[in-house]
């Protein structure tokens, strides 16, 4: 299976290929007063409102550095109907891909509590890499209201 590969502060995270529909250099954010923690705004892909997550922001508390490697994945996640939508993540370093087998993948051992887009890891040399998951990104209330943001245009 083919993964890309980004980073959070010092530690790497891969998401599936299969999700993600392309990855863009930083754009143009529209955005969105009070919105929850983690959501920069909205982005236009091929006229299409995009929501738009620092996983970062999510994940450690601080935005994603502006650097040359930052880039916005646009990335298909599944709505509550079932539908395919896109929901744009901002990451750091995001220039390798890796090719591994899930099966390669162990749960982590601290699961109940952990944020649920963080899924098993697995060892590459001395580094341990974790599969994130974006179906399980958001949570379900949090997904739904960007979802339904975005389909209004903002």
């Amino acid at each position: 299976m083919l993964f890309l590969s980004f980073s959070m502060g010092t530690d790497r995270y891969l998401i599936d290929v299969h999700q993600i529909e392309e990855v863009l250099p930083r754009i143009r954010v529209k955005v969105l007063p009070g919105a929850p923690a983690g959501v920069v705004g909205l982005v236009s892909y091929d006229g299409i409102p995009v929501p738009l997550i620092d996983v970062t922001l999510l994940a450690l508390g601080r935005p994603s550095e502006a650097r040359l490697s930052t880039r916005i994945m646009i990335t298909r996640y599944p709505s509550e109907n079932g539908e395919q939508r896109l929901l744009g993540l901002i990451a750091e370093r995001v220039t390798d891909t890796l090719e591994r087998d899930p099966a390669d993948f162990t749960p982590f051992g601290l699961e109940p509590g952990s944020p649920p887009y963080l899924g098993p890891v697995a060892s590459d040399g001395p580094e341990i890499i974790q599969w994130v998951k974006v179906e399980t990104l958001l949570s379900e209330e949090i997904g739904s209201a960007l979802l339904r943001q975005a389909e209004m245009g903002g």
